[in-house]
């Protein structure tokens, strides 16, 4: 089995799914020239570990970071298997280019959905956690449209103080955990909202400065300054749980970091915007809605996302199907063939 290796033409993303040490370990690799330059990784690293140039197209499995794009829409082909970040449900579009391609798409983001474990997301999760609180942070700032709010405050040796910046967090799971640990960590105040208190005992215990409630929102957004959304659920679009009047009664300059933009977002507010573009200000809030978060940190982001890939990359090199892969096949074919993608969309469901 050829494998081939894309350069990424999404805006911003410098993310490589392989590194020049993941090829080494894999039969006939083909390699996009350029498609680890973001990263670090020449093309004659590429050659010097066994890949030769050219173009990954042409290859039985395509190992990919991001959805296609436009001018990616007529490169897969039948008989072919796509394999990396797919995020159809929000993209009519992007579905007929892959239904009508003949191709199977086994998506990173549903591989291992069954059983929770999530083993290619998860990684990339945390990242887009960490760096919303960074992004937030930086949308407070006056030159990006923010009202001028530093996180940490100020200590009460430093003119008598000024309290730390408020920080609402939209789930518990692994985005929100991790953008938990950065805020506390900046000092800030947090709050952090789920549905349920199923994570809250594990989370008080680390940072014990923060405070949970579980159920709805109301009119807790009212005085924060930034508000994290990390509420995704694989395969499904996201669900709507910031109306608009509720980001009317925030401060202007505040700021809204959606991470879940990706599958829709969870605002009435929330479109998608780029690492070029990558703000908006609506009802006076600053929105920072990057699919692609964690191209920021390409590097760290590429080396985190290849040590959970790989292993899968080499059971399909083989011939096999773990049981997680299953659950990632999205379309195959001209069908759908995963069960809440088919159910967002209006599409019919095949079984993969």
């Amino acid at each position: 089995m050829r494998i081939g290796i894309p350069r990424e033409v999404k805006d911003g993303e410098h993310r490589v799914a392989l590194s020049p040490s993941a090829v080494r370990s894999l039969p006939d690799v083909v390699v996009e020239p350029g498609a680890g330059e973001g990263v670090g990784f020449s093309d004659e690293e590429y050659r010097q570990a066994g890949a030769r140039l050219g173009d990954p197209w042409d290859c039985d499995l395509v190992v990919k970071v991001k959805e296609l794009q436009e001018s990616e829409y007529a490169r897969p082909r039948p008989a072919q298997t796509v394999f990396g970040f797919q995020h159809f449900g929000p993209d009519p579009e992007l579905l007929d280019a892959a239904l009508a391609s003949g191709a199977t798409f086994i998506a990173f983001e549903t591989v291992g959905q069954t059983g929770g474990r999530l083993p290619i997301l998860s990684p990339m999760s945390a990242i887009a956690g960490r760096l919303a609180v960074q992004a937030g942070a930086w949308c407070l700032l006056k030159q990006n449209g923010g009202s001028g709010v530093l996180l940490p405050g100020l200590p009460v040796d430093l003119s008598g103080g000024v309290p730390a910046g408020k920080v609402v967090i939209v789930g518990a799971g692994n985005v929100g955990s991790n953008a938990l640990a950065v805020a506390c960590g900046l000092g800030a105040r947090v709050s952090v909202f789920a549905k349920s208190e199923k994570r809250f005992p594990a989370l008080k215990a680390r940072y014990p400065q923060a405070s949970f409630h579980a159920g709805p929102l109301g009119r807790s957004l009212d005085d924060a300054d930034l508000v994290i959304s990390g509420v995704l659920t694989p395969g499904q679009m996201s669900p709507k749980l910031i109306s608009r009047q509720m980001l009317q009664a925030m401060r202007p300059g505040s700021a809204f970091v959606d991470v879940g933009i990706d599958q829709g977002g969870v605002a009435e507010t929330s479109r998608p915007t780029s690492h070029s573009a990558p703000t908006y200000v609506e009802e006076g809030v600053v929105h920072y809605c990057v699919p692609n978060m964690p191209a920021a940190c390409a590097r760290t982001a590429s080396l985190a996302l290849e040590a959970a890939v790989l292993p899968f990359v080499k059971q399909l090199a083989g011939g096999t199907l773990h049981p997680d892969l299953e659950t990632g096949i999205q379309v195959k074919a001209g069908k759908v063939t995963h069960e809440h993608l088919a159910r967002d969309t209006g599409r019919a469901y095949s079984r993969p």
